[in-house]
């Protein structure tokens, strides 16, 4: 059993590889405004087929829990999710990030506060954000990324924003 999960995870990591999102060598570039740090980066996270570890560094920065300060990796894999919506879409605009990585504190504290936390959130793992896409109506975007079938997807349209994470297909 545990080696057939195993494998199950290995595959499944694959699906995410930049040849399975269809790696042509094509630098992926990405633009960002923290909702809650007001903050903008602009990166191309992905050229000449490797990931950049300096904007990787960047965006563990940028994408840190705003309430603590603490950091965690990103997983490239988020990135590439978002550089397919954005292809999907035609939209060039930046996304809006509400969150990405939960520090274990900040995880607990919204669970405690509210309604939809995850115990075991994916964003506590750096395989989460929580976005909208500049010109581009958030229930289109659910539907780009719900179409991809390359991880898990939420809706919140009362709040007006997209869950989208690396773990296994679903929705919500």
């Amino acid at each position: 059993m545990v080696r057939i999960r195993l494998i199950i995870l290995c595959l499944f990591s694959l699906a995410l590889t930049p040849a399975a999102i269809g790696n042509t060598g094509e630098a992926r570039s990405l633009k960002f405004y923290h909702t809650h740090t007001h903050k903008t980066l602009e990166v191309t996270y992905y050229d000449n087929g490797d990931y950049s570890e300096e904007s990787l560094e960047k965006l563990r920065i940028f994408l840190s829990d705003w309430r603590n300060g603490h950091q965690h990796p990103i997983d490239p894999g988020v990135m590439d999710i978002l550089w397919e919506i954005q292809k999907v879409s035609g939209s060039r605009e930046a996304f809006e990030v509400i969150s990405a990585y939960r520090s274990p504190e900040t995880n607990d504290f919204l669970r405690q506060n509210s309604t939809g936390v995850a115990k075991k959130s994916q964003h506590l793992l750096g395989k989460a954000i929580d976005v909208r896409l500049r010109g581009t109506d958030s229930a289109r975007l659910r539907d780009i990324a719900l179409d991809l079938k390359l991880g898990g997807v939420g809706y919140y349209q009362s709040s007006d924003f997209v869950h989208v994470d690396t773990g296994r297909v679903r929705r919500w």
